[in-house]
């Protein structure tokens, strides 16, 4: 029986260091210079959606230099407020489903972390694309 539990405790203690070491801080994209200058609202609402949506966000205009992002994968979910002005653009959590979010710390599943490395890279691109 001793060995039972010691063997429960011990498959307890590599699933919970498996997760652990599965999630990383969270990281968000604050104040990301614009790569061009001169751009409108519009054209950065536009580039900023078209960057999310070549990646399989869907993107809501909640109000006026303010998108939310939400990213379906499998039973993953993510979402993030993109808040931006002709001069900078920030990108936020806001929520997710199945990513192992820990608010102490904040951590999250790693995965999550290269979703929001390629949508800044993709809405680099399409701003530099303007």
């Amino acid at each position: 029986m001793a060995s039972r539990l010691c063997a429960r405790t011990f498959w307890l203690s590599v699933v919970v260091g498996l997760l652990l070491a599965c999630t990383q801080p969270i990281r968000n994209v604050t104040d990301a210079s614009v790569p061009k200058a001169g751009l409108t609202d519009e054209q950065m609402a536009a580039a900023i959606k078209r960057a999310g949506v070549g990646l399989g966000w869907a993107m809501v205009e909640k109000e006026p230099g303010k998108i939310e992002g939400t990213l379906h994968l499998r039973k993953h979910v993510a979402v993030v407020d993109i808040d931006y002005n002709p001069k900078t653009y920030s990108i936020a959590y806001k929520d997710s489903t199945n990513l192992d979010y820990n608010a102490k710390g904040p951590k999250i599943h790693k995965n999550y972390n290269g979703w929001i490395e390629n949508l800044d890279n993709a809405i680099k691109t399409q701003l530099a694309n303007i």
